[in-house]
């Protein structure tokens, strides 16, 4: 009973539950104009107490009641805001990702004024920024796209925490905040680069090619999948992209006769910068070989993955290389990455 409470609730431990329960809904802080203004508050004040001046004292009026009115403006900016996240389908590591992030206004009246929001991630160190957005407005019972571009450092499991939303509206003295949960995780994929194949890496196709006149990507669509980054542009299906405005790409039949197994060898004494160059190698001979139609498979002591082709293969070879350690392969391997022909 408690184990589907505890899901209900989002799967957080409960300490961390009554901590957010605990945190203020808002948060306000003063910028440098801010400080400025209400120093001269206090001034006003002070010299008004002690001249009993009328007239200090409706100055001291109408600017409390500027605070006031900054206070209302600026909470308006921030209610009925609802964020949704859409993640790329594959995320590199050391490459720009494009995070696109929809803001709805629920607000039936009011519009969202000079909002900032700010993607962040959960870390060791506590919470850290992943990007940041701004929109100028989003008016009442509508909604935006907005986007960034997320660059991780490193591959593996990455868990986006939430959001926190601030404004300086209207006047810029104080920024109001606000944090939105929306627990998202998401696979960093290694880093990949273009690696080139040539006629004698590469010589089933090549000399299919060269006797039929066709291209090692087949004759015949088996089906339609969306572009991902890696895929070449020359197998993008223009005519059923055009239709549903969004680029897809066709899986062929009769592709190249070629089969190539990436073999993954990491020693546990090896240097954390060695080990991620293995791992980016294989991943870049992964991408490259199946963007060629060729059938790839992967073997390491631990495991072994069969050469196929598809979106799926490559999403399982990619999503291994992202969360191996030289613990998971075998301390008493010799370090290799290569990319073995295997003849059909």
């Amino acid at each position: 009973m408690d184990h589907q409470r505890d899901r209900r609730s989002g799967g957080h431990p409960p300490l961390v539950r009554k901590r957010s329960r605990l945190r203020p809904p808002r948060a306000l802080r003063a910028t440098r104009p801010g400080w400025c203004f209400i120093a001269i508050i206090f001034g006003v004040g002070f010299a008004a107490l002690n001249t009993g001046n009328n007239l200090l004292y409706l100055i001291l009026a109408l600017m409390l009641a500027f605070l006031v009115l900054s206070g209302i403006l600026s909470e308006t900016s921030l209610r009925g805001l609802r964020i949704e996240r859409a993640l790329p389908r594959e995320l590199f590591a050391l490459s720009p990702n494009r995070i696109v992030l929809r803001v709805h206004n629920a607000q039936r009246r009011n519009a969202c004024l000079a909002i900032t929001i700010e993607d962040r991630l959960e870390s060791d160190a506590g919470l850290e920024p992943a990007g940041r957005v701004f929109a100028l407005r989003v008016g009442p019972r509508s909604s935006t796209n907005l986007s960034y571009l997320f660059e991780p450092e490193r591959r593996g499991d990455v868990q986006f925490a939430g959001f926190r939303v601030s404004t300086r509206f209207p006047f810029g003295l104080f920024v109001k905040s606000r944090d939105l949960e929306l627990n998202e995780s998401a696979i960093v994929y290694p880093p990949v680069q273009r690696l080139s194949i040539d006629a004698r890496t590469n010589p089933a196709s090549a000399d299919r090619e060269a006797s039929s006149g066709n291209s090692t990507d087949g004759d015949e669509i088996a089906g339609l999948r969306e572009f991902v980054r890696g895929d070449s542009h020359a197998r993008v299906h223009w005519r059923s992209s055009i239709r549903v405005g969004r680029l897809l790409v066709g899986e062929r039949e009769g592709l190249a006769d070629t089969e190539f197994e990436v073999r993954l060898r990491l020693p546990g004494s090896a240097s954390d910068k060695i080990v991620e160059e293995r791992v980016a190698r294989a991943a870049s001979e992964v991408v490259t070989h199946l963007e060629t139609g060729s059938r790839v498979g992967l073997q390491s002591k631990a495991v072994r993955f069969e050469p196929a082709t598809g979106f799926a293969h490559r999403s399982a070879l990619l999503t291994f290389l992202a969360r191996v350690t030289p613990d998971t392969i075998d301390p008493s391997e010799p370090t290799q990455s290569t990319a073995n022909e295997v003849s059909r």
